[in-house]
């Protein structure tokens, strides 16, 4: 799959902060541009066309899952725990083996 490297790559690390590097460096093998990874924050979220990366599974990631947002619905409330991305829709890539 072709990825856009002039889109951003937002990652979600579920809390996990002892894998931020780890996340950066397999993202960066697979062809995503360091200067274009954001940490995600829950009080700002991406553009149409931009790529999110998940750890997966939250609690104990073996991968990062690699999607697409596809469109941003605006909210009436504040989103809950996921912020404003949970107005986000988002089209499922691929994934990344975490210790790739």
């Amino acid at each position: 799959m072709q990825i856009d490297k002039n889109k951003n790559i937002y990652v979600f690390l579920h809390g996990k902060l002892g894998l931020k590097q780890k996340s950066i460096n397999a993202l960066t093998k697979n062809g995503f541009d360091t200067n274009k990874i954001v940490l995600a924050t829950p009080n700002k979220v991406g553009n149409v066309g931009d790529y999110m990366a998940m750890l997966w599974f939250p609690n104990s990631p073996t991968h990062i899952k690699i999607q697409q947002i596809s469109s941003i619905s605006p909210l009436t409330s504040d989103g809950g725990i996921m912020g404003l991305w949970a107005g986000v829709t988002k089209n499922e890539l691929f994934t990344i083996d975490l210790d790739d």
